[in-house]
């Protein structure tokens, strides 16, 4: 079952294996964290936090957000979270700003996948 989860997951950029991992096996866990991303507001805080020229709290929303994705194995959004929270941190906005489209597709990608989880539609 793990297995066919996780093939299924990995096109929406979730490492369920690495989830399941992470959670000593308890996959009813995982899924009741992991579908609260869906309510989770802090991607679209850190997109207004960039829109308004707000370095300080984009670079919380980033580093949070790079947080979550790495517990939940979102391991797409993880990345790009961590690049824009890196570029924040080390005073490169425009930088953190360039790589907003790749967040938003690895945004909702996991959204979709979750999505899907949720649902059992997989």
């Amino acid at each position: 079952m793990t297995a066919d989860l996780a093939s299924k997951l990995a096109p929406f950029g979730i490492d369920y294996a690495d989830a399941i991992d992470r959670y000593d096996g308890n996959a009813a866990l995982y899924e009741r964290l992991a579908v609260k991303y869906l309510s989770d507001t802090r991607f679209a805080s850190l997109v207004a936090a960039l829109e308004v020229d707000d370095f300080d709290e984009a670079y919380r929303q980033a580093h949070t957000l790079k947080g979550v994705a790495g517990n939940l194995s979102l391991s797409d959004l993880y990345r790009t979270a961590a690049f824009i929270s890196d570029a924040l941190k080390n005073g490169e906005p425009e930088l953190a700003k360039s790589r907003l489209p790749q967040l938003e597709q690895a945004h909702r990608q996991a959204t979709k996948g979750l999505e899907l989880l949720r649902d059992k539609a997989l």
